[in-house]
């Protein structure tokens, strides 16, 4: 990470000195009381024994995806692989994890665990050029974030990858599998006209270019564009696509068969505002709002 200065203005102009947390616990205790506020995550359990270990923290996403925390406690651990190895252990575990998730969220919410891209978040003070690339190298979905403390009341996390993930196939035989009663986004994108599959593809390639901060989780029933939290989840049918963006809808005036208010209707991803777009013109005038979610959160 850039050395990074913070500067308190409130009395004159005097730096906040940077540090690391006293100890490595202090931070897991933080961001498990504070997971939906730091990185849009429901806290689940803490410490969990497996075979040969403990995962740090459980959690799920926004999206239903299970989420692992692990933090770095030494210089010399290798979090990464122990990440990998948890996550894998998970994924020949879906039944604990579902009970987990049953137990503390109820069972409608287990109903919906997505075990496309579970992710696993490398939590520490510093990460190294290698681990970044071997991180790229893997098509998981793992993110690497630094942390720094600032003066008694300030932290800072650094995402310092964007992972290009390969969703993981669900098989019929799998254990975690169950058949949708919703055709998947897969499906609906190659049963699309092509006409409607290119301006999708435009919609994708502008919300990935508003910066290296966005990245593309393909769920079972949509795409997810997210930041730290989603910002745009999109789906596609025979004759529209729809995206849900996370904005107030009582900040703009609604129009008709473009723009709707979902805060009370149901509907897969995350979002309040809904978008139709039907053509190049309505795709065009999205991206006022596509920013402008981009921007906000």
């Amino acid at each position: 990470m850039a050395d990074i200065k913070l500067f308190s203005t409130s009395t004159g102009v005097v730096e906040l000195p940077s540090s690391s947390v006293v100890l490595e616990k202090e931070l897991q205790i933080l961001i498990e009381h504070n997971m939906p506020t730091f990185f849009g995550v429901t806290f689940l359990k803490s410490e969990y024994p497996i075979t040969n270990g403990r995962i740090d923290s459980l959690g799920l996403d926004e999206n239903n995806c299970p989420v692992i925390f692990e933090y770095k406690r030494s210089v010399n651990e290798n979090v990464i692989n122990q990440g990998l190895f948890y996550l894998d252990w998970l994924l020949d575990h879906k039944a604990d994890f579902k009970l987990i998730v049953m137990e503390q969220l109820g069972k409608e919410k287990a109903d919906l665990i997505d075990w496309t891209i579970p992710c696993v978040i490398c939590i520490a003070s510093d990460f190294t050029k290698f681990d970044e690339h071997a991180v790229n190298q893997m098509q998981r979905n793992i993110k690497l974030v630094r942390y720094k403390k600032f003066g008694q009341g300030l932290v800072l996390f650094d995402y310092i990858n964007s992972p290009k993930v390969k969703p993981i196939t669900i098989w019929p035989e799998d254990p975690g599998w169950k058949v949708p009663v919703e055709k998947t986004f897969l499906q609906q994108y190659e049963s699309a006209p092509s006409s409607l599959r290119t301006v999708y593809e435009s919609i994708r390639d502008y919300i990935l270019s508003l910066g290296d901060d966005v990245s593309e989780n393909q769920l079972k029933l949509y795409v997810a564009f997210k930041k730290v939290k989603n910002i745009v989840c999109a789906e596609i049918y025979l004759s529209k696509i729809l995206l849900h963006l996370r904005l107030n809808p009582e900040e703009f005036v609604l129009q008709q068969g473009f723009t709707r208010d979902m805060r009370n209707t149901g509907h897969f991803g995350t979002g309040d505002l809904q978008i139709i777009i039907k053509s190049d013109d309505d795709f065009e005038k999205a991206k006022e709002y596509i920013d402008k979610a981009y921007n906000e959160n």
